[in-house]
């Protein structure tokens, strides 16, 4: 599904502040697969997203999606196909415009040509029925602006507008991490429900540990922009707080420094997608 080929990205290159964010990086992930990821900051992790999304080009290397090589390709291309959420429940929506338009642009997008109607009267219905999915009533405000709803409310509707028609690849940053615990928890409810019932090849950036051990399938967390360690199967049900810390020490030569992650709080998630 997904292949990232020994990629490389340094930024301002020859100048003192020169600095390899990604190092010879390489990545493979079957249909359906759910990664977390995490690490340090400035470990590679949104910088990897990055060069997946198509924000910029890499130095070296290359990335092939379903088996069509994307490394050259502009990241508006790329969107047809990757859905992307961030950390900040304002990107990704336009919010002077209502929760129907939003979702309108994003299928439009998503399933006819560019200067197709953005919006026809029998997808109104549709919308509606997505909308539902996602219990929070939002289908009785479909002609609320975006910026009047609440943090969760912005990020499930972008959550739709990404897999409303399903993407081959999902990318998730932080996308709960600006959110109170119990908003978060029902964002992140929704996403798993999401992923699970289409089958999205997704993966997540976190920097709550626990969260990362117990949602999706596997686990893999960045150091210097490498793979320091790769979780899956019985080894990641077993993996406990400490043995990971002790083993991210042994893999990448130091202790993990990062006080938001070692003072992130178990969730209690369940294991499924």
């Amino acid at each position: 599904m997904l292949n990232v080929r020994h990629i490389t990205k340094t930024f301002l290159k020859g100048t003192p502040n020169e600095h390899t964010a990604l190092r010879d990086f390489s990545l493979h992930l079957v249909p359906g697969e759910f990664v977390t990821v995490i690490g340090s900051n400035g470990a590679g992790k949104s910088t990897l997203f990055n060069a997946i999304a198509g924000s910029f080009l890499c130095d070296g290397g290359e990335i092939l999606l379903d088996g069509t090589d994307i490394t050259y390709q502009k990241e508006h291309l790329r969107a047809r196909q990757i859905g992307r959420i961030f950390q900040d429940p304002m990107k990704g929506t336009a919010p002077d415009l209502t929760v129907e338009e939003n979702l309108a642009l994003a299928y439009s997008k998503a399933t006819r040509r560019i200067l197709a109607p953005a919006h026809r009267k029998k997808d109104t219905a549709f919308f509606r029925k997505q909308l539902e999915r996602l219990h929070m009533g939002l289908e009785e405000r479909m002609r609320t602006k975006v910026g009047q709803l609440s943090g969760g409310q912005r990020q499930a509707v972008t959550l739709l507008m990404s897999t409303m028609v399903t993407p081959k690849l999902l990318l998730l940053d932080e996308h709960t991490a600006a959110l109170d615990p119990v908003t978060a928890q029902k964002v992140m409810d929704i996403t798993k429900e999401i992923v699970s019932k289409n089958h999205i090849t997704t993966m997540m950036i976190t920097h709550n540990i626990e969260q990362a051990l117990h949602t999706g399938t596997r686990t893999i967390m960045l150091a210097g922009g490498r793979i320091v360690l790769d979780l899956q199967g019985e080894a990641r049900e077993k993996m406990t707080l400490p043995a990971l810390m002790d083993l991210y020490r042994e893999k990448a030569g130091k202790v993990l420094d990062n006080d938001r992650m070692l003072l992130s709080e178990p969730t209690g998630e369940s294991t499924e997608n």
